[in-house]
């Protein structure tokens, strides 16, 4: 039987939920959000009640084993994405899995083959990628406008001061490096289109095994270097940008993750300075749409199942570098 459209079900209700899927969804006509699973049926019934979805049930087991739903949306904690991510596929349900992917790289190894096996589509949210800024940054890189690469540093901090916040629980995966790090990570692989090894990470702690800041320094395969700086307790109140120096000029973006609130381009090269902008329309609509067109046309996605793990092993590494362990799932 052909799909005309998919039927996505959200295990929970997660404050990232109405960004990242029921608000694009409204102009992504391929997707129909149409069920919301929770333990707590009072907040998932205020949930979908606000968020317009038209289907209520009481646990994500019933969500993933519902022949209603074509694919799921998974927006757990850290430590959670693995086991349901596979639970999901197991059951013959397509994901789309907030990142970071697992909880670290052997899960992601894991999750990767059962991917395999069932055939389902499986796409990390780093939805950054799939917006026309992203592409551009990349086109711009790989035409040797810039010359040789010379050195990237991406970074992400804000703060979160809120301690009870699961991204501040070592057992459900937590960390800055887990939260706003994994982007930062991700931006650099990206932007250089080669995998890199960690040469130095420092890390500060907010208690034993959770990092608040981590510095991280990498070499390149061709010479040349990188950085990563992420916090999730910084002083500044937000600061998202990446920058590219190469031989021949620079590339500067503020805002590379959020383009469609306000982003700044700026290329350098040749002796001139020129700035692009981009399309205000949300990151996550084009990352729906990608999701829709991977399921419902077999069309690859920017963030497949092997991405994630080339990822996810570089986050291990920056921990590891610094004297940590990387996370583990939630048992």
């Amino acid at each position: 039987m052909t799909m005309d459209r998919v039927r996505i079900g959200t295990l929970g209700a997660a404050r990232i939920t109405p960004n990242a899927l029921t608000k694009p969804a409204k102009n992504v006509p391929d997707v129909e959000v149409t069920t919301v699973a929770a333990r707590d049926m009072a907040r998932a019934k205020e949930f979908a009640d606000k968020q317009g979805i038209p289907r209520v049930l009481d646990s994500y087991k019933a969500l993933i084993d519902d022949p209603e739903i074509d694919a799921i949306y998974n927006p757990l904690p850290n430590g959670l994405h693995g086991v349901w991510t596979i639970a999901a596929l197991e059951a013959g349900k397509h994901v789309l899995c907030e990142k970071p992917f697992t909880a670290n790289a052997q899960e992601a190894e894991q999750v990767k083959a059962v991917a395999d096996r069932t055939g389902k589509v499986v796409m990390e949210a780093f939805h950054w990628r799939y917006h026309p800024l992203a592409a551009r940054a990349v086109e711009i890189i790989q035409s040797g406008e810039l010359g040789d690469l010379r050195h990237i540093h991406t970074q992400m901090v804000f703060p979160l001061p809120r301690f009870r916040d699961i991204r501040w629980s070592l057992p459900l995966a937590g960390g800055a490096l887990m939260d706003a790090g994994c982007y930062t990570i991700h931006m650099l692989r990206t932007l250089a289109g080669a995998e890199p090894d960690v040469t130095r990470a420092v890390a500060k702690q907010r208690s034993p095994g959770v990092d608040q800041t981590v510095v991280a320094d990498f070499a390149f395969p061709g010479g040349f270097t990188g950085r990563i700086t992420t916090s999730m307790l910084s002083s500044k109140f937000l600061r998202m940008s990446a920058r590219v120096v190469g031989t021949k000029g620079e590339l500067k973006i503020f805002n590379p993750v959020a383009p469609q609130f306000m982003h700044r381009f700026t290329v350098k090269s040749n002796g001139s300075t020129r700035r692009e902008r981009f399309p205000k329309i949300p990151t996550y609509q084009y990352q729906l749409q990608a999701f829709a067109d991977a399921v419902l046309r077999g069309a690859p996605t920017l963030t497949p199942p092997t991405e994630s793990i080339a990822n996810m092993k570089v986050i291990d590494a920056v921990y590891r570098a610094a004297g940590m362990e990387p996370r583990q799932p939630t048992t």
